[in-house]
């Protein structure tokens, strides 16, 4: 009688393998700068939902991640008129208080666009901004296990003198949230590219390696999510290098 526990452990351990196992997805960048779409938005403000559709328009982007990378800062300061934005972080609004700071935009509003991290008016006379790739800076490297990341960062330019920092963002596809307060009440809001979590890092040392953990994210349902990595030269906080794309499907 033939015995049948040579494959009884081979199943074994392929199904330990999916239990056990990590799923890793890599991403990298080309040499050329990627551009970079961000938009500063809120469920607070009746001017923002036509800009979330405007930038849900590079879902179906044929470059997306190589060629654009855009990403969606929802602010809290407008939390005051009487609803929650649950997408919604000081750290966001500080963000967008640096580019202000830096002389990069001219004053903090929403929705407010930041394009190759310059301010871009543009949306607001139906114009579209210029993505074409910028120099040559080095190219960016992703890789996670979906727990954590280590990113890399080789640049064209050997500057020893330029201190960089790593940042990680998750983001939310396909998220429906009914508004039941506040300029938006009574509405529901389709949006892309919604950051549910972002956590960054400077550079410990001159080899421009980090790994960091995955950020907490916002519970919410979504239809897809990605995960981005940028890195900027500090104090800007515009992305000198971008990466990034699709996470296996989870929901």
């Amino acid at each position: 009688m033939l015995s049948h526990r040579p494959l009884a452990v081979l199943l074994l351990m392929l199904c330990s393998s999916c239990v056990f196992g990590q799923t890793t997805v890599r991403f990298s960048s080309p040499t050329q700068r990627v551009p970079t779409i961000e938009l500063f938005t809120s469920h607070g403000c009746s001017s923002c939902p036509p800009a979330d559709n405007w930038l849900s328009q590079y879902v179906d982007h044929p470059g997306l991640w190589t060629q654009v990378i855009p990403m969606a800062f929802h602010v809290d300061y407008w939390d005051y008129l009487g609803w929650h934005d649950a997408f919604a972080s000081r750290r966001h609004t500080q963000r967008q208080q640096n580019y202000a700071s830096s002389g990069r935009i001219d004053s903090v509003y929403t929705p407010g666009l930041v394009v190759q991290g310059r301010e871009w008016r543009g949306f607001f006379r139906r114009s579209e901004p210029d993505l074409q790739p910028a120099e040559n800076v080095g190219v960016l490297q992703l890789q996670t296990d979906l727990e954590s990341a280590q990113i890399s960062f080789i640049p064209i330019s050997e500057d020893s003198g330029t201190s960089l920092t790593a940042h990680i963002a998750i983001l939310g596809f396909g998220i429906e949230s009914e508004i039941a307060g506040g300029e938006n009440r009574g509405r529901i809001l389709d949006e892309d590219f919604v950051v549910l979590g972002h956590t960054s890092a400077p550079s410990q040392a001159t080899d421009n390696r980090w790994k960091l953990s995955l950020p907490s994210t916002v519970p919410v349902k979504t239809r897809r999510r990605a995960i981005i990595a940028w890195v900027s030269a500090q104090p800007s906080p515009a992305p000198l290098q971008a990466t990034g794309g699709w996470l296996p499907d989870n929901d």
